[in-house]
């Protein structure tokens, strides 16, 4: 039997020698002086440098993020019992990538690329560093396709274009995350794929988020990103990272793409207790101060690429939030002054019953309506001044003043175009909608409806443009035929 047995071996040492490639591992390492909070103290190393991947011998990752003369400190991306004092660090002379491409469509992820919806993992060839420079200049192509929301009071007053960098921004509770879920089920059959960034979220969030997405069929196109709550705050702050990276891949291959990030204000939070944790000089309300410039190396991200290099785009949405109104907050000033417009939610709109809660007068697309269609872009300013104008004038009805008759006209027509850009949520409309009540609007045809009818008259509308084959390319002359007979019906 021993003889038997050392056969064996010999066959198995013979094996293993035939299989064996020699060559030797070669890396640096340090170890652990002192861990907590998700940041980990490490000495030794000395040709380390920022952003680069660490290995600690239980197989756990951190980043390199902060470097001192003794001593560098890494972000922890797992929470780990066995790092401790002592515990050997190697560094990978590698950064941190994420996998891509069209097997992440309709999956829930974390920011390492790891499942989190109880699939098999995720497997890509296609892989992409989390921290990538922003396009130059001379790859940038202007925005010039507008991104359809299907919220009419965005499309037609506030429009956003492909490669578009617009901010939302309010209070909590006001709908900010309803007009991005809104935009993202509007993409389905649109050719945008999505990437729904969830930045210190609570689970509950979470899931309502899933399952909405999953209830309108929007996860086919959409992938979501999730650094949680309770996640280390090293892994909510590369959050946003990996959703832009995701969503750079897939510019690059020349197709539209729109991610959400919900929400910075979250994200800067996380950052901050980062910076504070690795005994960076606190600036203005306890913040680094290269956080202007942590959000602006994220968003520059967002943008056009030139026909050359394949004509995809990178469509941003990222959201923060103000405390009671306060729009200017630290962080909502510096995202404001890097973005392209915002669209602001006004608490006292909301609490009036006025859906979406969209303040006209404080919202902005700075480039946006480069990229809107001729047609809405035409109609929508006649609107839009004629809205602007019914907020001057409602100011005199406080004072119960006797108004001209002309006066009372135009306060009644704005009463209803109140009425008309008033949106449920999950409804959105297509172009062809949103073109034919704007000129049924502006021909007048509303003129002497109740404000109280406005919203039957409008859904009527809107089911018969559903049912015709009139596009959005024909004659004004056309449409306005269309609409005035729809009309005509109704009355008789």
């Amino acid at each position: 039997m021993k003889q038997v047995d050392s056969l064996s071996l010999l066959t198995q040492q013979k094996r293993w020698l035939e299989n064996y490639e020699p060559g030797l591992r070669v890396s640096e390492c340090g170890h652990v002086v002192s861990v907590g909070e998700g940041i980990a103290w490490i000495s030794g190393i000395p040709s380390a440098g920022m952003e680069e991947l660490l290995e600690f011998e239980d197989g756990s990752q951190g980043i390199v993020f902060h470097l001192e003369e003794q001593l560098l400190g890494a972000i922890l991306l797992k929470e780990s019992q066995k790092i401790t004092a002592g515990t050997t660090v190697y560094l990978t002379n590698k950064r941190l990538f994420i996998p891509c491409g069209d097997t992440l469509l309709g999956r829930v992820i974390d920011p390492l690329g790891n499942p989190l919806d109880d699939k098999p993992s995720i497997s890509s060839k296609h892989r992409q560093v989390l921290e990538a420079p922003s396009p130059k200049f001379l790859a940038r192509d202007v925005v010039h396709q507008p991104l359809y929301t299907g919220i009419k009071i965005i499309d037609s007053m506030i429009p956003i274009g492909k490669g578009q960098r617009q901010l939302i921004i309010g209070d909590e509770g006001l709908g900010r995350s309803s007009i991005a879920i809104d935009t993202v089920i509007n993409q389905k059959n649109n050719n945008v794929i999505c990437i729904y960034v969830l930045i210190g979220q609570k689970r509950s969030d979470i899931v309502n988020v899933l399952h909405l997405l999953q209830e309108y069929g929007a996860m086919e196109h959409t992938v979501i990103v999730v650094g949680e709550a309770g996640a280390l705050p090293g892994l909510k702050f590369i959050t946003p990272f990996a959703g832009c990276a995701i969503a750079e891949y897939w510019m690059q291959q020349g197709k539209d793409t729109l991610v959400v990030y919900d929400d910075l204000s979250t994200h800067a939070r996380a950052y901050r207790e980062l910076s504070l944790l690795l005994r960076r000089p606190p600036g203005r309300e306890a913040y680094p101060g290269d956080i202007f410039y942590l959000h602006a190396r994220l968003l520059e991200r967002a943008t056009c690429l030139s026909p050359e290099l394949g004509g995809g785009s990178m469509t941003a949405l990222p959201i923060v939030e103000t405390q009671q109104g306060e729009i200017a907050g630290y962080i909502p000033t510096n995202l404001i002054s890097i973005t392209d417009g915002q669209i602001y939610l006004d608490h006292e709109l909301f609490v009036s019953g006025f859906r979406p809660a969209i303040d006209v007068s404080r919202s902005v697309s700075r480039i946006g309506g480069k990229a809107q269609h001729i047609s809405i872009k035409h109609e929508s300013g006649r609107m839009k001044l004629d809205y602007l104008q019914f907020l001057e004038l409602e100011i005199f009805t406080r004072f119960g003043a006797r108004l001209e008759a002309s006066m009372e006209a135009a306060i009644h027509r704005g009463q209803v175009l109140r009425e008309l850009l008033k949106q449920k949520r999950l409804k959105p409309l297509t172009p062809r909608q949103q073109l034919a009540w704007l000129i049924a609007f502006n021909d007048g045809l509303f003129d002497t409806i109740d404000p109280e009818r406005a919203k039957n008259v409008l859904d009527h509308l809107y089911a018969e443009v559903h049912a015709s084959s009139l596009s959005i390319e024909m004659e004004r002359k056309s449409w306005s035929l269309f609409v005035s007979s729809i009309f005509l019906a109704q009355k008789t």
